[in-house]
Formats: C-alpha cells, structure tokens, sequence
C-alpha cells in the first residue's frame, strides 16, 4: 500500500532499539509458517501481528488470506491499513491508495471507522480540500473528527462555527485534546464570551467533575492555583464554606464556589443545606439565589423529602433545567398532586414532554382531575407503542393488552436468503471467534436497511443459531409488522422452569429479568463485574451458593448455565421475601441492593408505577421498568393466567411493613 521510503534512509535513522523491534519482527514473522495453517489459524495470526503492529508479518496473513478466498480476510486488509497510517505522509499516492481500499469496502462495517481515522490524519496535518472532501461522506459520530472540522471551518473561514462550537462548549463529557485548539480560536474571536466559560464552569461543578472545572477555569482572568484550591475544600467539606464564612460571595468565582459547596452538601446533608442557605441566601441576587433553591428542591425531590415542592416553590420557574423538572414532576407524583405534575410537565421543554414517560403521566394528571377526553387523547396514540408505558396507556383505556400472538412468521426461503448473504456470514464467523463487538457491528451494519420481514428472517436466524441477544434486538426493531416470539423468547426452558419452581417464583419474572440482565446469553459480563444469564455479582454468587449449600461452587462455575440459574433464582427468591412478597420491590433490590428498594419506599402505601417512576437511579428506573414489562409479556407467552400489568405492578406497602431489620446482602 503505502511506498516505503528508501531503505538505506531509513536504516542510517535506525536506533539500537528500533535494531532490536526489527529483529523480533522477523523473529515474529519466521515463527509461524503461515502457508501451513488453516484459515482460521491463520487469521488469529494476522490479529496477533496486527496487536503488536507486526506489519511485515500482517502484510503476508492478508495476502495468504486473500489468495484463500477467507470470508473475513477484509479484516486483515483494513488492520493492514490501520497500520500504515502510522507512517501515513500526506502524499497524493497515500491518499488515492486509501481511497480505493474505501471504494472497494464501502459495503463492510469497517469503512467509515477507517474513514474517520484517515479524516484524524488529514485533520491534523491540515490538508482542508480533501478533508471536506471526505467529510462529506462521513456517517459516523465522532468528536475528534468534528473538532477538526470545525477547526478546518475557522481557518478557512467559509461557515459560520459559532452555534456547533458553543453546543460542544455547553457539555462536561470528556472531549478530545484537539477541541481546545476549535475553543482557543473561538474564545479569542469572540465567539465564546466570558460568560459562556462561566457556564461551563458551573455545568461541571454542577456533575462534581473538579479536574474539568480547574481546565475552564483556566481561561478565566485572576484566577490563581490557591483560588482552586477553594474547590477542593467545598467539594471535601462544604458545611465549612458556610461555618467558617472564608470566601464571599461577591466575586463571580466566590460565588461559585458557594453555589458549589450548597449544592454538594444538599447532596449528603439535606437539613444541613436548607438551614446554612436559608442563613446565607441575602447575599446571593435574584437568580444565584434561584438557581441555589433549584440546586436543594433537585436533591430533596431524589431523597424523597416531604419538603421537596416547598423548596421547588422556593427555587421558582426558569431557572430549572430538564433533569430539575423531571424531579419537580417526580415529586409531585408522590405526593399525587396532579396540578402540580402537570405544571412541572408545561414547564419542561417540547422534546422532554414528548417523552413516553411524560406523556403518560400528563394524560394521568388529566384523568385524575377529570378531564378523560383530553386523557384518552394521549393515551390512545401511547397505547399503540409496545414499551411499558404503551402497556400502562392501553391498561387506562380498558384495552389490556391479551395474548401478543406472533403477527408474521418468516418463511424458510426468507430465513435460507438471509443465512446466504456474505454479511451474515461473516457476522456468524465472527461470533464463533468471539470477536464479539466485530460480529455485533457486522450483524447491524448487514440489518441496517431491512424492511420488517427481513428483520423477522434475520432475527429468526439468529435464534436458531442460539444467537439470542442479536435475534431478540434485531425482532425489536420491526416497526409494522412484529413476532413476540422472536422479542420474548423461551431458551433454556428446562432449567428455568425447574428453579423457578424449586424457588416458588414467577416463571414470567424469571424470564423477564434475565432477557433484561443479560438477553440470554450465558458468557455475558458487566461493566461492574456482574456475569452469566442471571448477571449475578461474583460476591453475591459465593455468598448465595454458600447459604444454598453448594459447597463445590468456586467463581469459575458462574458462567455454567444450571448453576448461575439455581443462584439466580434462589436470590430472586431471597430479595423477595425481604420485600414480603413485593415484586417491584424484589426487581429493584436485585438491580441495586435491599437496603435502597427499602429507602425508596413512603411511609403510605405507594401505587408502584408512582414508586418505580421515582427511583432515584436512572438506571435501576428503567431496569425495573423493562423486567415487569418483560414479566407482563412473558406471562401470556407461558399460558399464565391473563393479568395486566398494573395489577402485576401492584401496590408498594408503607415503609413500616417492612422490616428493616432484615437481612441485606449488597
């Protein structure tokens, strides 16, 4: 591919250590005869050269893969170019090169990816014409490549950068290095004022993030290392910024930093923040002081206090942002004030009221207070979406939902042209290779275009292949036509049927937290360390199997299917009579612990869509939402009794009826 620079050149700039990576190279290359392996052999081979950026080596596993006609020798090819643009140089020969490989593999997943490496390189080197050129094409999402762009726009100074530059400005997520060069520029011509580093700073102090906040606030006049400093202490002990009294709150940074401080101790010590406010808040203005009430009302509202509309009182309107509102509806929920839900609901922006959630709880609000046309005319389109609140929507209008018989069954012919296309197969040899994030790429990049009923067929497929995960998101995806048997599947049946009833546990429940957990794929694993079909904890599992009595068990047993089964469904068990008998309760607890499902409970009895809509984690929300729906679903898959889902759901006790004396295993 790319020309090689002259050899004598080349070795005059040779170090002893580059000596020394050149003979393991040919060492490494020498190792493995490589017209000896088999295809699959010899593809492991090209992925080891490509780790340790063998390129002499890769060079020759692509050439003997291609001459073999492998089905996915592409990839080694694409791992050969990855490579070469290491010693990329710009040349007219490098960039036409790079195009024709692009040409030739426009219809495999790993193109844009290439595509997006080459536009870092021709980025950074500041050839604009052909950068454009290929930016234009580009269908991927990535934050490097755009700050080049945007740096690409100011330099030429051929569009207007000003919004898109201030919408990456106004986030906290981690950015790449070369976006300070588009904000450096930006800030320097005015496009970013004072005002907006103001903002951002606040934002990250906001989610906690110091180390971002100290990079803003460096592009901030007279603010010195000891003025940092302040920030540690208020994120450390924020009761002291208050008792102490040793930074005002006249300066802007003063201020924010006791911004800072209220809102961290309002995070731990909610009575705390209240009563140091309430004694400072004359020397705030109008607005900090809003935005300070805002601050308190959000934690109040997630902590579940009696006070948490009182201070969203307090905090007034305007100044608070979705995730406030979203809490300021929440809060209103518990208390069942419904003219207050539905306020907090106009207040929030047209994108968040569109959001199911919103629209079932405004058309609720209306219902309650009487207004049932207005009611049944949210409802009525909601009630057709097939998602938890969609199942609650159709419940409200007396249509619950019966047996979700398979609408559309795919043919042998359309599942064999399926299993026929080179995509799917390499998505398949992929898979079989566990090269598992390779194989899901492919998988929807091949899918990417399909009508409902190729879905269906492909989804069928992957079923078949016992790929369950991908059949049950590819059957998901259906718009018109649907096969609940494909999106709520029944693998393993003898096992779970089995510890279900040894445990006394729902069947249907079962099913619907481990297609949540791990959507039945039994070498699953988490971010947190959670592993095998029922994601169990490797400290849960020793403790679970210890109290079961399996004495044989060690960590290495997670993944076996019978015994991550037996322990799952014995702590489902366990969780729920911890919950007496609470179902909701029981989900939450095995998602985020006993002792929280316990701490989200209210001292009355609670309707549990108003107790799962107000858990705190965002997280264990829609855990709890999607296993009950899953439950729902599965119980008329199972030929359980017909129930709908909000007499599933049921009632969540008052927080006396439950014993917090009780076991707690997190």
């Amino acid at each position: 591919m790319f020309k090689s620079k002259p050899m004598i050149a080349n070795f005059t700039k040779l170090t002893l250590q580059s000596l020394y990576m050149a003979t393991a190279t040919l060492a490494f290359v020498w190792s493995a005869p490589v017209w000896s392996m088999s295809d699959e052999a010899l593809f492991q081979h090209a992925r080891e050269s490509y780790s340790v950026k063998n390129e002499i080596a890769l060079s020759e596993d692509a050439a003997q893969l291609k001459s073999q006609d492998y089905l996915l020798a592409p990839y080694a090819d694409y791992w050969l170019v990855l490579l070469k643009l290491d010693h990329f140089d710009n040349s007219v020969d490098d960039n036409a090169e790079v195009q024709a490989f692009l040409n030739k593999s426009v219809d495999l997943p790993f193109a844009e990816r290439l595509r997006g490496e080459w536009l870092k390189k021709l980025g950074k080197q500041q050839n604009w014409p052909l950068f454009f050129q290929q930016y234009a094409n580009f269908k991927r999402e990535d934050q490097m490549v755009q700050c080049y762009a945007l740096l690409g726009h100011s330099e030429l100074n051929d569009v207007d950068i000003s919004s898109p530059v201030k919408t990456l400005w106004l986030t906290t997520a981690d950015l790449p290095s070369n976006c300070n060069q588009v904000f450096d520029i930006a800030q320097k011509k005015g496009v970013l004022t004072i005002d907006d580093v103001w903002a951002r700073f606040r934002l990250a102090l906001q989610e906690a993030k110091l180390p971002l906040a100290k990079i803003i606030a460096s592009r901030l006049p007279d603010i010195d290392n000891a003025s940092l400093k302040w920030l540690d202490r208020a994120y450390q002990a924020p009761q002291t910024i208050f008792d102490k009294k040793t930074i005002s709150s006249k300066s802007r940074f003063g201020m924010e930093v006791n911004l800072f401080a209220i809102d961290r101790l309002a995070r731990t010590n909610l009575d705390a923040a209240i009563s140091s406010f309430r004694k400072t808040q004359n020397g705030f203005d109008v607005d900090n002081r809003s935005f300070a009430w805002g601050r308190i009302a959000y934690h109040a509202a997630r902590a579940h206090s009696p006070e948490a509309l009182d201070l969203y009182l307090l905090a007034g309107s305007g100044h608070l942002d979705k995730e406030q509102l979203a809490w300021k509806a929440r809060a209103a929920l518990r208390e069942r004030n419904w003219s207050i839900l539905l306020a907090a609901i106009e207040e929030m922006q047209p994108k968040q009221q569109e959001e199911s959630a919103w629209r079932y709880w405004k058309a609720r609000a209306l219902k309650e207070q009487g207004q049932v046309l207005e009611a049944n005319a949210i409802f009525s389109p909601l009630s057709k979406e097939r998602h938890y609140y969609g199942w609650l929507a159709a419940e409200e209008l007396e249509s619950m939902m019966s047996s979700p018989e398979a609408q559309y069954t795919t043919t042998d012919n359309e599942v064999s042209a399926i299993a026929s296309m080179p995509a799917i197969k390499r998505a398949f040899e992929l898979q079989r290779l566990d090269m598992r994030w390779e194989a899901k790429s492919e998988w929807v990049w091949a899918t990417r275009s399909f009508d409902d009923k190729q879905l269906l067929a492909a989804a069928e497929y992957a079923a078949r292949q016992k790929w369950y995960d991908i059949a049950i998101t590819t059957a998901d995806n259906t718009k018109q036509v649907h096969d609940f048997n494909l999106r709520y599947p029944t693998p393993y049946r003898d096992l779970i049927k089995s510890s279900a009833a040894e445990m006394h546990v729902d069947e249907a429940w079962v099913y619907g937290l481990t297609r949540q957990e791990s959507r039945f794929m039994h070498y699953a694993k988490s971010g947190v360390g959670a592993s095998g079909l029922m994601q169990l904890m490797p400290a849960t599992a020793k403790w679970a199997a210890k109290r079961m009595g399996l004495s044989s068990y060690s960590n290495d047993k997670i993944h076996d299917l019978n015994t991550n089964i037996e322990i799952g469904t014995y702590y489902m068990r366990h969780t729920l009579d911890l919950m007496n008998g609470q179902a909701v309760m029981a989900t939450a607890a095995y998602n985020a612990g006993p002792s929280r499902a316990k701490r989200w409970m209210a001292p009355k009895p609670l309707e549990a869509a108003i107790y799962i809509e107000s858990i705190p984690f965002a997280e264990t929300r829609n855990y709890v939402q999607k296993v009950m729906a899953n439950a729902h679903i599965y119980a008329a898959r199972l030929g359980k009794p017909l129930q709908s889902l909000k007499a599933r759901i049921g009632m969540i006790p008052g927080s006396s009826k439950i014993d917090e004396t009780e076991e707690d295993n997190e």
